[in-house]
């Protein structure tokens, strides 16, 4: 019974009879040991039987009570479903555990009350397409880097990260550049305060990290020397080609494991083991495209090797809606304030997201991160309603569909009893210019808010805001 012994352990019987116990046992009363010893050797014991009994007692005690949080009379966008007014959001915890009419959510005495009247609540958003936390992947010996992994360059300090939870993002792709063909494996993250990229990682049920890997076409990977393609035709034959070794590799490696042989040694490649994984459907393709004919060739891989492939950015995507929701690809858009910056993105329309919406394209939407500045990420679904999206399919783009393509949607992207509790408080409607991000929520813990004077630096920018450490006279300070 552990409540006896506990307070068994704490009682004055044990801390004072204990010491007489010892000393009477049959070692202590040995003729051998002064009386004076026993009683200083007895005392000297009794801690060691006290403390394990004690320690043992305190490691069975329940887990305290997880916090409950009520955000009452606001008005929730849950994104599964439809606007709630005067409504309540209600965690325990790091999870939502209601959300509805504030006059049908039973608030549980203890619970903490945060009155949000006039204020708005959305899902946390999900940045598909990011390059925050100073991230790079391959360097230029080769085109094709699968083995490259974007884990090992991630500074969790980063003054960007703070920019990011500013602008209410809660969970990012963060991903190597596109200069490559592939450049490298992705990773998941969610914007938590943490000390390492791995407290930040999101793991798989297996205890895997979840992540992707990055691939791109057009101009960015072609050189003129080099290793590297000169042509868009050459882009894809090498591509091709990687892909018939992996499929030889992924059979070896299938063969091996079915064969269960402790003796034989399996000879691994990183960079053909991640391709492989590709085949099997363990990971995502994120490829960056945008002129229809990139598009149609990304397409064209796909249906040949049978990969799970997000087509980012697609510039062009309204040349080709149709093949693209025939070939049932989701797409990761990007709006541009002022289209240009690259010959390829030329034909690029705001009307992309309307065009594949009307299509059942699953679409989100993604900043690229210093191409769209983080903080501003609503404004990307807001420019892609004024070119015809609905308000429903522009928040999911931001939120619901963002989970989908990470296949992270069982956990975040909308509010709904069961999900983690990742959400941001606004004080008006998410596609008005004049609404204000005032705080985000992680897992049910608070990483902004625009009241506290540092978070307001990375918010609106001024001095400091883009260092991660600044100085003051003679000293550094966070």
């Amino acid at each position: 019974n552990l409540d006896a012994l506990h307070k068994f352990a704490t009682s004055s019987i044990l801390h004072d009879q204990l010491p007489r116990f010892i000393l009477h046992s049959s070692l202590f009363t040995h003729h051998s040991f002064p009386m004076r010893s026993r009683n200083l050797l007895a005392l000297a014991l009794a801690p060691l039987i006290v403390f394990p009994l004690i320690y043992s007692s305190a490691r069975e005690s329940p887990e305290p009570e997880l916090k409950i949080q009520a955000f009452t009379n606001a008005t929730i966008y849950p994104v599964s479903s439809p606007k709630i007014e005067n409504a309540t959001l209600l965690l325990k915890g790091d999870t939502i555990i209601a959300v509805g009419p504030s006059d049908q959510i039973d608030i549980p005495a203890d619970a903490q009350r945060i009155d949000a009247t006039g204020k708005t609540i959305i899902p946390g958003l999900i940045c598909t397409h990011s390059h925050i936390g100073s991230v790079s992947g391959a360097d230029s010996s080769s085109p094709i880097q699968p083995e490259v992994r974007v884990l090992d360059s991630i500074d969790v300090r980063d003054t960007s990260i703070n920019k990011a939870r500013a602008g209410g993002i809660t969970t990012v792709n963060l991903m190597s550049g596109s200069g490559h063909l592939l450049s490298g494996q992705t990773l998941y993250l969610k914007l938590r305060e943490g000390n390492t990229v791995e407290d930040l990682s999101i793991k798989l049920p297996d205890g895997s990290l979840a992540y992707g890997v990055k691939m791109a076409n057009g101009t960015n990977s072609i050189r003129d020397n080099g290793p590297f393609p000169g042509t868009r035709a050459k882009s894809a034959a090498l591509v091709r080609q990687k892909f018939l070794e992996a499929q030889v590799y992924q059979k070896k490696r299938a063969k091996h494991l079915e064969e269960n042989d402790p003796e034989k040694i399996f000879e691994r490649d990183l960079a053909l083991e991640t391709l492989a994984d590709i085949l099997d459907g363990k990971r995502t393709v994120h490829h960056h495209t945008h002129r229809h004919d990139d598009i149609l060739t990304v397409l064209r891989l796909k249906e040949e090797f049978g990969f799970k492939v997000v087509l980012h950015h697609v510039s062009e995507a309204w040349k080709v809606a149709d093949e693209i929701a025939a070939a049932d690809v989701p797409c990761s858009l990007i709006f541009l304030d002022s289209p240009g910056g690259k010959l390829e993105a030329r034909d690029f329309e705001w009307r992309n997201g309307a065009e594949l919406e009307k299509r059942g394209v699953l679409t989100a939407l993604h900043t690229d991160d210093p191409i769209n500045d983080s903080r501003w990420f609503l404004r990307n679904a807001a420019i892609g309603v004024r070119a015809g999206m609905s308000r429903e399919k522009a928040l999911e783009a931001l939120t619901l569909s963002g989970a989908k393509i990470l296949d992270l949607d069982k956990s975040v992207g909308s509010l709904e009893p069961g999900k983690q509790a990742d959400f941001v408080l606004l004080s008006g409607d998410p596609f008005s210019i004049y609404t204000r991000i005032l705080e985000t929520h992680i897992e049910g813990k608070q990483v902004f808010d625009l009241e506290d004077p540092q978070d307001r630096l990375f918010a609106e920018g001024g001095y400091g805001a883009g260092q991660n450490r600044q100085a003051t006279g003679c000293c550094f300070y966070r």
